[in-house]
């Protein structure tokens, strides 16, 4: 049984004065906190705000890096050239590492976001183009992500450090992938149903697919979606329940 296990949410996804969720509750909640970068959400602002508040919390900053595409929300998959993959997420590293240390805190890990986290669960090319960018930055840095796709095999084959995430608020398919979310049941919203969801997937190792079908899945990180609706009350009954199960909530960065 994991006794550990660290909580996840995507935060500073807003731009200028649009608010995506409640950064600063949200970040009372979890223990990892993945700060959008600029380029599918997230503003200067933005940034050293979540990062401040971050810091004065104790929750780990990660760099949540994406495709350039703004006004997609970082959704839509971009064929863009390995080579220039590399320098926009470096920029984006870059960025929220600045913003990050003026505000006492650091860049801990790396975390995909949104179409570029799903297509590099079987895209040789940005999978490599994002290993090749951690590494050149940091290759201390582990990356988030999806176990047995190939970015884990490419960051195997670099040397670097990788930490397997489950989604407690998103849908499975029998295969272990995320259900794409214009399918039924892609995206779960009753935090009831959340928090068993955590607790089977940190003490059994396992997920129930959409069709049923138990899935094998160890993680070493949960994930809520900031975007997702109540994911502050999602995030919370997850805490909750994980606690009493006599799970301890500790970020592995």
């Amino acid at each position: 049984m994991v006794t550990t296990i660290d909580l996840n949410c995507d935060v500073g996804e807003g731009f200028g004065a649009w608010r995506i969720a409640d950064d600063e509750e949200l970040l009372g909640v979890v223990t990892a906190a993945n700060v959008a970068c600029g380029f599918h959400a997230g503003d200067p602002r933005t940034m050293r705000e979540v990062c401040e508040s971050a810091v004065a919390q104790g929750v780990a900053i990660g760099a949540h890096v994406g495709y350039r595409d703004l006004a997609g929300f970082g959704r839509r998959f971009l064929d863009v050239a390995p080579g220039e993959l590399v320098d926009d997420l470096l920029y984006q590293l870059g960025a929220l590492d600045a913003i990050a240390g003026s505000a006492g805190g650091d860049v801990r890990y790396v975390k995909p976001h949104g179409a570029l986290y799903n297509a590099i669960a079987t895209h040789d090319g940005h999978a490599a183009a994002v290993v090749e960018a951690v590494w050149q930055y940091d290759p201390q840095l582990p990356i988030l992500g999806q176990p047995g796709s190939r970015l884990f095999a490419h960051a195997k084959e670099a040397g670097l450090a990788t930490v397997a995430e489950a989604f407690a608020d998103r849908g499975y398919s029998p295969d272990g992938r995320l259900l794409p979310r214009n399918m039924p049941g892609a995206v779960l919203t009753d935090p009831e149903e959340v928090a068993k969801r955590c607790v089977r997937l940190v003490t059994e190792g396992e997920v129930v697919a959409v069709d049923g079908t138990v899935v094998e899945l160890r993680a070493g990180s949960l994930c809520v979606h900031s975007d997702t609706p109540g994911a502050v009350a999602l995030a919370g009954a997850a805490r909750t329940a994980l606690r009493e199960a006599g799970v301890e909530l500790r970020s592995f960065a």
